[in-house]
């Protein structure tokens, strides 16, 4: 006869592990569900003819160039560096750079972290074609913008970020184009406005290569013969799988990476401590990705095995020359993978490290340094 206390016992393990399971799933489908929500996420207190004031968040007291997208993102202006932080009233003043388009005035904002907010033609006075190649799924829209010097056979194809847009690319395209490289900024699936993958989840990169596999074979048939990608955080696991498993990896002569998921293992059990998971829910939430017992739970149609995305382990089967620039200071993708691939692949691996940066906003807060290690990289 089951005792009260075991009964108990035994009632309380089924529902921590159901409690487990659940919170593994929850956990998982957040990592590999894109999210179209994107609100306001600052205020604009006060507005003048060269500087405007902010309410003090993590963002907004980082120094360096930014953006704001306002009136619900049909206005954008652009931000230069702190002038004053008033810790009383928790406000923060930057310098105001240019209103690109809409009417400024205090409200709700959404905070750019890619600094320009409109493709190449517009931002940086390039010009560029609005182009569509064949993906696996359905045609995905690019950005074309040709170099001014050599004859277009080199070709830099480069890659956002998760969640991200591709305006993320638009601050690397100066020094690559000086260069003489012609750059590609293509869309992948699930990204807005293009086909999803067939189960509407990211693969964190092991399947969104094969729509970068398919950038390439457009660049190809237009005269590329030589590329160079550029992958900025799940833009970069994006990349590292291209390399791994395209045909078309041999024509990549380099690749730049900019707070790249290194490993995705690594990344997943950070944020599952910042938010105070325990480490067996987190384990869990990675079997499940992987396993053909989770896919319904995690809903995915395939398989995301983490252990592939791991570059340190599997580092001996990198063999691109790679500049890799991260800041110390990420918050969101933590820079030790970026350090120790740097260590064990020092024949491959050029490693720029920052500080004060928060993720992938190198080029935000030393645009000089950026652009000399790329484009002295490129060239």
């Amino acid at each position: 006869m089951v005792t009260a206390t075991a009964a108990v016992g035994a009632t309380t393990a089924v529902a921590s592990g159901a409690g487990s399971l659940a919170a593994a799933a929850y956990f998982a489908r957040k990592v590999l569900t894109p999210d179209r929500h994107r609100p306001d996420d600052v205020v604009i207190r006060a507005a003048g003819s060269s500087s405007v004031v902010l309410d003090v968040t993590p963002e907004t007291v980082v120094p360096g160039r930014y953006g704001l997208w306002i009136e619900d993102g049909f206005g954008h202006v652009r931000l230069g560096d702190v002038l004053g932080v008033d810790t009383a009233s928790g406000r923060v003043e930057r310098e105001l750079i240019a209103v690109d388009r809409g009417y400024l005035a205090p409200g709700p904002a959404r905070w750019n972290p890619y600094y320009y907010g409109a493709p190449p033609d517009v931002s940086i006075g390039a010009a560029t074609e609005h182009v569509t190649y064949a993906g696996e799924l359905g045609p995905m829209p690019a950005w074309l913008v040709p170099a001014e010097q050599g004859d277009g056979s080199r070709w830099a194809v480069l890659v956002h970020g998760r969640g991200a847009r591709r305006e993320e690319a638009v601050r690397a395209l100066p020094p690559l184009l000086a260069a003489g490289w012609t750059c590609l900024v293509p869309s992948y699936r699930n990204d807005e406005g293009v086909p999803a993958g067939p189960d509407g989840r990211y693969a964190l990169g092991l399947s969104e290569w094969r729509d970068v596999d398919a950038a390439i074979e457009h660049a190809l048939e237009h005269g590329a013969r030589e590329v160079l990608l550029v992958g900025w955080s799940m833009g970069a696991a994006i990349v590292l799988q291209f390399l791994d498993r395209s045909p078309l990896s041999s024509l990549v002569s380099r690749v730049v990476l900019d707070g790249p998921v290194v490993d995705w293992g690594d990344v997943l059990a950070h944020h599952a401590k910042q938010h105070r998971m325990p480490a067996h829910v987190g384990s869990l939430a990675r079997a499940m990705m992987a396993r053909r017992w989770g896919h319904r739970l995690v809903g995915v149609h395939e398989g995301v095995d983490l252990a592939k995305t791991d570059w340190v382990r599997r580092a001996d089967e990198l063999h691109h020359p790679m500049l890799v620039i991260h800041s110390a200071d990420d918050e969101f993708v933590p820079v030790g993978p970026s350090r120790a691939l740097a260590e064990v692949r020092p024949d491959l691996v050029m490693f720029e490290e920052w500080d004060v940066a928060r993720h992938c906003k190198e080029w935000n807060t030393d645009p000089q340094r950026w652009e000399r290690v790329v484009r002295e990289f490129a060239t």
